[in-house]
């Protein structure tokens, strides 16, 4: 006994990890976070001579930031609500950052060196305008800066020092004036004197067809005008006139007047040259002067200028010198000085709207990594030289070896696959129209590409980036095929614009196509079918309902007449609370039969009363997601079988007076109601009503269970429910026998016109954060136990184990439960601080949250995205198929020599001791 006692403690100290908490110095190694800003709206330069340079920027995802004007890197940033728009931004008395947001009525004043907030006054009006923010320059910076807003019809003038508002004037009664043209207002403040004129636009253009807009841009005594892609300045004189000073038909951007010496100002104006922009900087008091003519090569694939914003310094000449910041068509950020490109940041990337994977290309000289890394023989050598080079046993050709393994290992960045399935492309998808492919080692662009259906046009004035599909995922072609993408774009926001298909390849980042529809888009619906190339097949729903397939080979229609009656869909009417299920009927008829679009039926509809239940949520399972077993132990060990359909559909529904935000209805007036449908049938299997409780709901679908998040009135708290489904008509059959030879009915056809015999089973539990989005780890083989990811309202990613939702849980567990890993029930859900898998980094503006398996069944792969992004690894189960990278081979070898040698000794003592016990 005291020798086996010894053998398992040897093994027992050998094998144990103490600790399986993430190091400080461990942050970074496997995952990595990148912040941005998002498109710039305003900018403010502050070159004083003490102190650092810096530029102040707004942006359209409600960031306020300072960036280091040096090298473009972010100083502070504050990222206000999604409500909270910000109108204007300026500086006063050169130490106080001022931002007027909520369309100007909440002005905010932060400290310039630290960010944080010094005071906020709230502007009230009587009528919704446009908001202006202009802060009175004084030449004393111990003075006070007052700063005159515009916003709801009302002119306030705000102290700097403390935002106490010093006086208010009403301009809504003053602006009614008769007749439906344009007109331009001019408000001339002086000694407190407020005059105010009206000028029509007609009198400067003969045309007025077109909406007239004044761009954003701040010139001492002067405005543009763009109308009828005109775009006109306009001066005031000293008598109060205004005069037209010119008319430029191909400027891409005006900036602001900058004040570069006294009673002179400068503003720059960006044009469009080939594969290069030019820069001219203007006098603001003499038109026909300019002070600086420049051009800078630019990448085509930025798109054209939006905004520019200059600033001016001192050259060696004492001579004015200028640089611009410059805000492109894809949301990127560059500061452009003597024609060359200083930094760029790619800020785009804060507004990503969609995103998919891509495997990287296998390597291809000699034989690909992965049939070499799949050989046990070549995994076991390779493991071997890393003992011998531990030992110093290695040979000078070992060493060669071991040399290049590591070179090989150490290139977690490089552009093959690996063996563990870790290395990846992200494709994202920006509301600006560009797709980038980012590295899952480091977050860096291997590619980006601007769509360019997806750019302003002449047809197209306001295009959509709306999504991003698999289109392509070659397997057996891996070697001489490219991976592509499906990208949806439309026209304008509204359902009935046009929309517009693009095909990128997922390797080079080239259009391969791009196809612009007349009918407008309101489903795409992906097929589980794929062609030879194995192209995947989708349906597009037009408004007209009609669907039309993609790709259009005579391939695919084959595929398609083969599963024609197999193909069903559901549509969900959330304006009207409706859901649909469709099945295809018939080619269209146009003026002739047209093969690759199809009349469709209606097979079943659900309609909610209106009066009584409106659709805020609704969840499906992923059509690519695999289950490792659909069988789950309950308690006293019995079976139940999980029920399991890609064909299931949770809902959502609340009260309409529970449809606003939290507290705006009674607990009485409120009500969630949550539904699983079968989406083939329009059967509904479970039905729940939570009284007295209200959205938003965040749900995940996965495998035979639903959780989601949602607001209970009446205990002032929110909480997560959990709903699981049984098929109860395999209940009796288990027969293990018939299991294993593969006669059991697990293995025999599934009809979703089958009435099923389902149960459900669920429980809720009080949870402490509001959430913003939810997500469930994936696998390769469904295998490892799952974790919910839990985008939480402080924007971090909280990781929380399955188990805590296990219905089995009870208030005192078995002792086989225990064994099990069952948890004691609790009415909360604990939250430990150490699941955050974001550690002490926020997500900022946390929008979504995708999982990708990787290929080790240990791993899961989980990209967060909003203003921020952060990737990383997931091991829910532990590595448990996998040795980490700082392994001790050394250790092992001591190990297994000790062991050796505790084996001798303790045989040599036995054979011993039986001798003496012989002899006796």
């Amino acid at each position: 006994m005291a020798i086996r006692f010894f053998l398992v403690l040897l093994l027992f100290t050998s094998c144990t990890k103490y600790s399986f908490s993430l190091y400080e110095d461990q942050v970074g190694l496997m995952d990595w976070h990148q912040q941005y800003i998002g498109k710039v709206k305003h900018a403010v330069f502050h070159t004083q001579k003490t102190g650092r340079k810096r530029v102040l920027v707004s942006t359209e995802e409600n960031v306020v930031a300072s960036l280091d004007l040096r090298r473009g890197e972010i100083f502070w940033r504050h990222v206000l609500g999604i409500d909270d728009v910000i109108d204007g931004l300026d500086i006063a008395q050169g130490k106080y950052a001022i931002t007027l947001s909520s369309d100007g009525s909440l002005l905010r004043a932060w400290n310039l060196p630290d960010g944080q907030m010094v005071w906020e006054s709230l502007l009230q009006g009587s009528k919704p305008s446009k908001s202006i923010l202009n802060v009175l320059a004084t030449q004393k910076v111990e003075m006070d800066n007052v700063i005159l807003v515009f916003g709801y019809g009302c002119l306030h003038a705000v102290s700097s020092i403390d935002g106490e508002v010093l006086w208010r004037t009403d301009f809504v009664a003053k602006s009614r004036i008769a007749g439906l043209r344009s007109n331009i207002a001019i408000i001339n403040v002086h000694d407190g004197e407020i005059s105010y004129q009206q000028t029509v636009i007609a009198e400067f253009v003969e045309d007025t067809s077109e909406k007239a807009v004044i761009l954003p841009s701040r010139i001492s005594g002067m405005f543009a005008l763009e109308l009828n892609s005109l775009i006109i300045f306009i001066k005031l004189t000293d008598k109060g006139k205004l005069v037209v000073v010119d008319k430029v038909t191909n400027a891409a951007a005006i900036g602001d007047a900058l004040l570069i010496s006294e009673g002179q100002n400068a503003f720059a104006l960006v044009q469009h040259g080939v594969g290069k922009i030019h820069l001219t900087v203007k006098d603001g008091h003499d038109w026909s002067i300019d002070l600086l003519k420049e051009s800078t090569v630019m990448d085509p694939q930025r798109g054209k200028v939006n905004k520019n914003f200059i600033n001016n310094y001192v050259q060696t000449n004492r001579a004015h010198g200028f640089r611009a910041l410059i805000v492109m068509e894809d949301h990127s950020l560059l500061l452009v000085q003597q024609g060359e490109i200083v930094w760029r940041r790619e800020d785009g990337l804060a507004s990503v709207v969609d995103v998919v994977t891509s495997k990287l290309p296998v390597e291809k000289v000699g034989v690909s990594v992965a049939k070499v890394e799949q050989n046990l023989f070549e995994w076991l050598k390779g493991h071997l030289l890393k003992l011998k080079g531990t030992l110093m046993l290695a040979s000078p050709e070992d060493v060669v070896a071991i040399q290049a393994m590591r070179l090989r290992s150490s290139e977690k960045s490089k552009m093959t696959r690996d063996h563990n399935g870790f290395r990846k492309l992200l494709i994202v998808l920006t509301r600006a129209g560009k797709l980038f492919a980012l590295h899952t080692r480091d977050g860096r662009v291997i590619w980006s590409v601007l769509l360019r259906s997806l750019c302003k046009s002449e047809t197209c004035e306001q295009p959509v980036a709306l999504n991003v599909y698999q289109w392509q995922v070659p397997h057996h072609h891996a070697m001489d095929e490219n991976p592509s993408v499906l990208v949806i774009g439309r026209c304008r926001p509204s359902f009935d614009a046009p929309n517009f298909l693009s095909f990128v390849d997922t390797y080079t980042g080239r259009e391969v196509n791009s196809l612009g529809l007349v009918q407008s888009i309101t489903q795409i619906i992906p097929l589980l079918y794929t062609d030879s190339t194995e192209q995947r097949l989708h349906l597009l729903i037009d408004i007209n309902q009609q669907a039309y397939l993609y790709p259009k080979m005579p391939e695919a229609i084959a595929i398609m007449q083969h599963e024609f009656s197999n193909v069903y869909w559901y549509s969900v009417d959330v304006d009207n609370d409706i859901i649909k299920g469709h099945a295809l009927k018939s080619n269209c008829v146009h003026e002739v039969v047209d093969e690759y679009c199809f009349n469709f039926r209606d097979l079943w509809s659900v309609v909610f009363p209106p009066e009584s239940e409106n659709i805020i949520a609704t969840v499906t399972r992923k059509s690519n997601e695999v289950v490792h077993t659909q069988t789950k132990a309950m308690a006293e060990q019995d079976i139940m079988y999980k029920y399991i359909s890609r064909n299931l559909l949770f809902v959502a529904t609340v009260a309409p007076k529970a449809r606003g935000e939290i507290g705006t209805a009674s607990p009485e007036e409120s009500w969630l109601v949550v539904y699983l449908i079968e989406t083939v049938t329009g059967r509904i299997l479970h039905r729940m009503v939570h009284h007295g409780s209200q959205g938003p709901v965040h749900a995940v679908f996965s495998e035979n269970w639903v959780v989601y998040h949602y607001f209970n009135l009446r205990a002032h708290k929110y909480e997560i429910s959990v709903i699981e489904i049984y098929d109860q008509s395999r209940a009796d059959n288990k027969d293990v026998r018939k299991l294993i030879l593969g006669k059991h009915n697990l293995t025999s056809p599934i009809s979703s016109y089958s009435r099923p015999e389902v149960i459900t089973k669920s429980h809720s539990y009080f949870f402490t954060h509001s959430v913003k989005a939810i997500a469930v780890t994936s696998t390769a083989k469904g295998i490892t136990s799952k974790q919910l990811l839990i985008g939480t309202i402080g924007d971090q990613v909280l990781a929380l184990d399955k188990r805590y939702l296990d219905l089995r849980r009870s208030v005192n567990p078995t002792q086989a439960e225990k064994e099990e890993g069952v948890i004691p029930l609790t009415d909360s859900l604990l939250i430990i601080p150490q699941s955050y898998i974001t550690h002490s980094l926020k997500v900022e503006g946390l929008r979504g949250i995708v999982t990708v398996p990787a290929k080790l069944e240990s791993t899961s792969l989980v990209f967060a995205y909003g203003v921020d992004l952060f990737f990383t690894r997931m091991a829910p189960s532990r590595t448990y198929d996998s040795l980490t990278e700082d392994f001790s081979y050394a250790l092992l070898l001591i190990t297994i020599v000790a062991l050796i040698a505790a084996i001798f000794v303790t045989w040599v003592l036995s054979e011993r001791k039986e001798l003496q016990e012989k002899w006796r």
